[in-house]
């Protein structure tokens, strides 16, 4: 029931972590993605067990709303590599 319920706040303050306001996704963030990745750039992952240390890191909001925005499949395709790994943990702690 208590992930039920974090589910739905989740789902219902997805859209300002998706920044729909300004048709941008917090993917596309720097400051929420640089601890997945190697390089400024965002090209390089880091490890999987690096990657999932900072996944558990975060705020259980911010993974379901990251995991919503994996969701959808035009940033999915963008952000392939960092939603498959989504996926790969769930959002699980």
């Amino acid at each position: 029931m208590l992930t039920m319920g974090a589910m739905a706040l989740a789902m219902m303050t997805g859209a300002a972590l998706a920044g729909s306001g300004t048709g941008t996704s917090a993917l596309d963030d720097p400051a929420k993605m640089s601890p997945f990745f190697t390089d400024a750039g965002m090209k390089t992952m880091k490890s999987e067990a690096e990657f999932k240390t900072a996944w558990m890191a975060m705020k259980e909001e911010d993974r379901a709303g990251m995991m919503k925005e994996c969701g959808d499949e035009a940033i999915a395709k963008a952000h392939d590599n960092f939603c498959k790994m989504t996926k790969q943990f769930g959002g699980a702690n």
